[in-house]
């Protein structure tokens, strides 16, 4: 791929669509809807491709589901598109503005960033996600997927291109798709070593992607976190609203960022609690439990293959599978500390009836986003009412949690006067 040809279109593009109004940016967004929505066909016989060749690699079947493209999720990526058609458009915005002593007015307003770029494994959701957050924010953004979703995000990509096309206003050469070279990974290289070309990057994925972005990029980059959630629940906990909350954390999609990793439970109601858990998994969940709790469930269940004794490593790990971690603690405290230290600062949920309980787990676990009462599956742009998001921000410059269309702005001071001087 020639990478020089590539920057230069998409900072043409980006400079066009950067004065655009949202009239014309939404008129374009609404004929990719219409598009995606005519050639679903064209993306599902692509998206098989991708599906058939993981399967025969032998990919959990948790992670073909994050790969997997279906009537209704192509439904789901049309709705999303048409939420963020239906939020106001930020370019433009004034954030603030005041007038000094010498009479000069001072705006600050919204700018795009420029030209994005965004790395992500699987999941061609985000291909749609990312391109129509960008641009309605009026930015470029160059897509780099991993090659498991490649058929499936070309197929989509070249419909997006091909509406942007035919749209009043459109602008094609607003986005780009670059061909993963998983063989020696030359094309991220390029991406991540692109000063001047792109402003910034956005890893989303697995910790090891995320931490080599970190580690080798030469442009800014907005961190998103891998998903090691918690669920906490005290010694006041509704317990049945727990074993639901737990099982809705673990089972819905296990393979996401935001699904329940490790189940953290005070030791006065371990010996309820644990049955309770155990009946909702009914074995479809391996459960390694630390000593205490592989006694209670041990004694309860017997010598069945998914209770296991777990080691060190399970703790502060990412399954993205249906494999969950089990820690008795005996306070809210000795809870908080555990949480902080092995969590990825992504989503931690506390399941409590006692309200300050609740207020001293929010204030003090060091996490984007942080639940009472509600599964951590929340935790997500659609949920939020973002529409698509770019990912979940785990660190604590810029964005934290889950990122919108704000994201993707930077501010601008605009300074009018009347012939002052200093």
């Amino acid at each position: 791929m020639n990478f020089d040809e590539i920057f230069k279109s998409l900072k043409e593009g980006g400079k066009t669509l950067a004065v655009q109004n949202a009239a014309q940016k939404n008129n374009a967004l609404a004929t990719v809807c219409t598009a995606l929505n005519n050639e679903r066909k064209k993306i599902l016989d692509a998206n098989k491709i991708d599906v058939k060749k993981e399967r025969e690699k032998g990919t959990s079947e948790s992670l073909i589901d994050r790969l997997t493209l279906n009537d209704s999720r192509i439904d789901s990526i049309i709705s999303s598109i048409q939420t963020v058609i239906d939020q106001t458009d930020p370019i433009g915005e004034e954030v603030s503005g005041w007038k000094t002593q010498n009479g000069l007015s001072i705006r600050c307003v919204r700018v795009p960033l420029g030209t994005v770029a965004i790395i992500y494994e699987s999941r061609p959701n985000v291909t749609v996600d990312a391109f129509c957050l960008a641009y309605k924010s009026g930015n470029a953004i160059l897509l780099r997927g991993s090659s498991s979703a490649y058929n499936s995000n070309r197929a989509i990509v070249e419909i997006i291109k091909s509406a942007l096309t035919a749209a009043d206003y459109g602008v094609p050469n607003a986005v780009e798709l670059v061909f993963p070279d998983e063989k020696n990974h030359s094309d991220v290289q390029e991406i991540l070593s692109a000063q001047g070309n792109i402003d910034v990057v956005l890893p989303r994925g697995s910790a090891r992607l995320i931490k080599t972005v970190v580690e080798n990029s030469k442009v800014p980059v907005i961190e998103t976190g891998s998903g090691i959630c918690h669920l906490y629940v005290d010694e006041t906990a509704n317990l049945e609203m727990a074993a639901k909350i737990a099982e809705n954390g673990k089972i819905s999609r296990p393979g996401v960022c935001n699904a329940l990793e490790c189940i953290v439970i005070h030791k006065k109601i371990a010996d309820t609690f644990l049955p309770l858990l155990e009946k909702r998994f009914l074995g479809r969940v391996q459960m390694r439990a630390d000593k205490e709790a592989f006694e209670i469930l041990e004694k309860i269940s017997g010598k069945k293959d998914y209770i296991m004794l777990a080691n060190e490593n399970d703790f502060g790990y990412e399954f993205l599978d249906y494999i969950v971690a089990i820690k008795t603690v005996d306070s809210i405290d000795a809870a908080i500390a555990y949480i902080n230290t092995h969590n990825s600062k992504h989503s931690e949920c506390i399941v409590t009836d006692n309200f300050i309980t609740a207020r001293k787990f929010q204030s003090e676990v060091d996490a984007a986003c942080v639940y009472v009462n509600a599964s951590t599956r929340f935790t997500d742009g659609g949920e939020f009412g973002f529409g698509a998001e770019l990912g979940i921000s785990t660190q604590k410059l810029h964005a934290r949690g889950p990122m919108g269309i704000k994201t993707l702005t930077t501010t601008k001071y605009l300074i009018d006067g009347d012939g002052q001087i200093r």
